[in-house]
């Protein structure tokens, strides 16, 4: 073994390491910056030494940005749900139709139920070799790249005295601390906020970009063995050899050898998991010996041998002491609510949002008020209602205010909004600088280096007072200020340059204009093909489009009818924006599958499928997730969902192959 291979192999021997002190034992021996600089060596080594590649690095924890189609594997063991009880009596019942079963001692592991996304992992010679979701409980999608990135699940077993094949299940789940963050960055891009981690977790899994995967920062508890070796006949027994494997097994699993002791398990932990670091929402009680839970067996859909105590919705009482109001880049104007705090699922919560005036009218709001407020896995707590017998010596009635706060415009709503918005788009501080945040992010213009606090300085510095004046700094503007430099002014002015080669779709997604998402943004782009045309359109030509209805052409039009919007334009086009499709994409463009809605499913040879999409979107067609009888081809790939195969034929839809796909847009192979 040479000197460069013998110093990879201990960066990965290290790196392992450090990823199990940190992310399962949660006793890190180093700090990041170290960790940080062992992980770029190895990097480095490995891009230069390409033979000594392993799928098992610890770099693959950072993923890729390659585009993946997920595919359908059959689960070896189905993954059946539990069947759910509410009550102590519910409870009662489950052990005392075990105890009749069974006719011998037993016991009852209890351990939380956590609220994330199942998964199911194999194990060969110590080596992580598939993840499956759970899907329909007999085929699930294959997402291993995008677990690989989650640190706390090994890639390669500690010790040696696993089985050398075996599956372990358990949760994907999104601490509540990331969510938190996750869900504060969508809030300032006025993006749909994830109503829970589970849905963050589930919809993160999924994500074709596994480097996303990784930037989001998932968590994984491990709950359940299968095989035909293992270690004992002991559910628990063999959790906890199985963290010595290096698996992040909960520590809150406990044996209970009564009914009495179940009912203690409840009662703790329907206090405790309060302070948990991820979201739970309830308790799964499951027969300990392998052997009784196979004589036990299942009914249809669930075990006979365990089931889940669903915990209900949390919910605290604390004092209303002020609402505030914050003003959004489209000038919606929002009412929170400022608490006195109070504990509730894991965090300590000071605001709640109100959302608008009809529910702040609707609860009878006055300061100084007793609320209840509940979070039941949402991250933005709500309030649920007063305490009205509490209310004896409170303040005034909450009115929605009239002006706006930040720029005293009189506050306008629009018929048929629930939001009062202030229409002073052209110098309050809060759109203005909202606008530019939302071009800078990145799946708009991508402007690394610039953030909200850079964004507020170089505003309030009058560097900039829209988004075309980015353009227009230099270095020297930027170097001599507070907490910047040579270094930070150069990676920042590069990155503005280089945002010149942003397709024009997402230029058109970075103008802001309300209602035209990503998505939106693609069609309008694709339907149109150059600013200048979609500025002239009219709303009949507009509506024309797939999927743009009235609201969001009313919209458009409005934008490009205001005075400042042409001036805005020329600007970004003097400094190179892209303003419309490059010449290869219209050269691409026909009407072959006009009128044409197409159904993709399955994994593909030629292309991946967000270019099959592309594609269908590119010859006129209408790319939609669900067969129905409105769809003209299904678009069939190895691997497809049976389900979709089956309603396809029914309804009597044409089933086309790839091949078939690309000679009909006139890209034969």
């Amino acid at each position: 073994m040479n000197e460069t291979e013998a110093r990879i192999r201990q960066l990965r021997k290290e790196l392992d390491e450090h990823n199990h002190n940190y992310y399962v034992l949660n006793a890190p021996t180093i700090d990041d910056r170290e960790f940080d600089r062992l992980m770029a060596e190895l990097q480095r080594l490995e891009e230069e030494n390409p033979q000594y590649a392993d799928p098992h690095s610890p770099t693959c924890r950072v993923g890729n940005d390659h585009n993946q189609a997920f595919t359908q594997v059959a689960h070896r063991y189905p993954m059946l749900s539990l069947g759910n009880t509410y009550t102590r009596e519910e409870v009662a019942a489950f052990y005392e139709r075990v105890q009749t079963s069974l006719q011998e001692p037993f016991s009852i592991v209890g351990e939380l139920k956590y609220d994330g996304t199942s998964i199911s992992l194999t194990y060969e010679h110590g080596r992580l070799v598939q993840a499956v979701t759970r899907g329909d409980g007999v085929r699930g999608d294959d997402v291993t790249e995008n677990v690989k990135t989650i640190r706390s699940i090994p890639l390669v077993l500690r010790g040696d005295n696993y089985p050398d094949l075996f599956e372990i299940r358990g949760e994907i789940l999104m601490p509540w601390t990331v969510f938190e963050q996750l869900n504060a960055e969508r809030e300032r891009e006025e993006e749909p906020l994830f109503a829970n981690p589970r849905n963050a977790a589930s919809g993160t899994l999924k994500l074709q970009n596994s480097a996303v995967v990784a930037s989001r920062r998932l968590d994984a508890y491990l709950y359940y063995l299968l095989g035909e070796n293992l270690p004992t006949d002991d559910h628990l027994e063999n959790l906890r050899m199985a963290a010595g494997w290096g698996f992040r097994i909960s520590d809150a699993m406990t044996r209970c050898r009564s009914l009495e002791g179940m009912y203690a398990f409840i009662d703790y932990w329907d206090v405790n998991r309060k302070n948990l670091p991820v979201a739970t929402d309830g308790i799964v009680f499951k027969v300990a010996s392998l052997r009784q839970q196979k004589f036990l067996g299942y009914t249809a859909k669930s075990p006979r041998w365990a089931i889940a105590y669903k915990f209900q919705a949390e919910r605290a009482v604390t004092r209303l002491n002020s609402i505030s109001y914050q003003v959004g880049r489209t000038g919606a104007v929002t009412p929170v609510a400022n608490l006195d705090p109070v504990q509730l699922s894991g965090t300590v919560v000071k605001r709640a949002s109100l959302h608008n005036d009809d529910i702040i009218q609707s609860l009878d709001l006055h300061i100084g008020d007793f609320v209840y407020v509940e979070k039941g896995g949402e991250i933005i707590p709500k309030i649920t209602g007063v305490d009205t017998d509490a209310r004896l010596l409170v303040g005034e009635k909450v009115h929605f205010i009239t002006r706006c706060p930040e720029c005293g415009t009189p506050l306008v709503r629009y018929e048929g909004e629930a939001a009062w918005y202030c229409p002073n788009d052209e110098t309050c501080p809060p759109q203005i600088k909202g606008r530019i945040e939302h071009f800078i992010s990145r799946r708009a213009m991508n402007i690394d280096g610039l953030g909200s606090e850079t964004v507020d300085l170089f505003y309030r510095l009058g560097l900039i007072h829209d988004v075309a004046d980015l353009y227009s700094l230099r270095e020297s503007d930027i170097a001599s200020l507070d907490r910047q430099g040579d270094k930070s002014a150069r990676n920042i002015i590069e990155a503005i340059a280089a945002s010149r080669e942003v397709p024009f779709e997402r230029v058109l997604f970075a103008l802001g204009i309300r209602f035209v998402g990503e998505t939106v943004a693609k069609k309008l782009a694709n339907a149109f093909g150059s600013i200048d045309k979609l500025a002239a359109a009219t709303e009949e030509e507009l509506v024309q489009v797939d999927e743009i209805g009235v609201r969001i052409a009313g919209s458009v039009r409005a934008y490009f009818a205001h005075p400042s919007t042409a001036a805005l334009v020329g600007r970004l086009k003097e400094a190179g924006l892209q303003m419309e499709l490059s010449a290869e994409r219209l050269a691409r463009r026909t009407d072959r599958l006009q009128g044409a809605t197409v159904v993709i499913s399955g994994t593909f040879t030629h292309h991946s499928r967000d270019e099959y999409k592309s594609l269908i979107e590119e010859h006129g067609g209408k790319n939609t997730s669900s067969v129905s009888a409105k769809t003209t081809y299904l678009l069939a790939g190895e691997n497809m969902g049976p389900a979709k195969l089956e309603k396809a034929t029914k309804l009597g839809i044409k089933i086309i192959t790839e091949d078939e796909f690309l000679q009909l847009i006139g890209q034969e192979q």
